[in-house]
């Protein structure tokens, strides 16, 4: 088992728990995306934390039914202008034609053994043998597998995937480099955070360095500060 260096936990410690700046959109556990206009702003303690109001709701969240109200116009508009699941396709692609679609093939090509389908026509794998990339567990049924989107479409959307054709946001949710069959838990859990945000409880280099390569090959606007983070995690991986 790899433990991580002393001094990434540190860098980890202190990103996690820094002081709450005015810009922080605050996502309660019921789901209400809080900025700082909000009256219950300052006494929410427990949150997850958004760089942008847009990034809050694009994770599914809503705004207090107060600050919804007074700002319709502005709330239709943002809904009309942010991300989309459906901008990136309609679900999983079969690009080939072969009746297994992305998800499938994303389970066929993990799996340790020969995949088993519903049914001898069925192009729906039900068990395989994986080991999820987040924990190293071994998974045989595929009813407890998502795919985990590596850079999730949200994020990347943020990040100059809006500007794309529809073809090529197509292609990067269905391009199998940004697919790792995992716990479903786990993926849901992560949502459309980055890697300074949320990491695995294992893998976390891989899953990192994975990451960063797929923004590299997507050329996306990774951030300042997350690439100074991500730049950071890598260097204490490789020493």
């Amino acid at each position: 088992m790899r433990y991580l260096p002393s001094s990434l936990l540190v860098l980890i410690l202190v990103i996690g728990f820094a002081p709450v700046t005015a810009e922080t959109i605050k996502k309660t556990s019921s789901g209400i995306c809080h900025p700082p206009e909000s009256s219950y702003y300052d006494r929410i303690e427990k949150f997850h934390g958004f760089d942008s109001l847009e990034t809050c709701l694009a994770s599914g969240g809503r705004l207090p039914k107060q600050l919804a109200s007074n700002n319709a116009p502005k709330l239709n508009k943002h809904r009309a202008d942010s991300y989309r699941r459906s901008a990136f396709g309609h679900g999983w692609d079969d690009a080939d034609g072969d009746c297994q679609n992305s998800r499938a093939e994303a389970l066929i090509a993990s799996s340790s053994t020969p995949v088993r389908f519903a049914t001898d026509k069925s192009c729906r794998v039900v068990t395989g043998r994986w080991i999820s990339p987040f924990t190293g567990n071994l998974i045989q049924n595929s009813s407890e597998i998502d795919i985990d989107h590596v850079v999730p479409l949200a994020w990347a959307w943020e990040r100059g995937a809006s500007n794309w054709s529809d073809a090529r946001r197509e292609r990067f949710a269905n391009d199998e480099r940004n697919l790792w069959p995992v716990e479903a838990s786990l993926n849901r859990s992560k949502g459309a955070r980055g890697p300074n945000e949320w990491l695995p409880p294992s893998g976390a280099c891989s899953y990192v360095a994975r990451f960063h390569r797929l923004t590299k090959i997507y050329k996306l606007k990774v951030r300042p500060k997350e690439a100074t983070w991500i730049g950071a995690f890598i260097d204490e991986c490789r020493s």
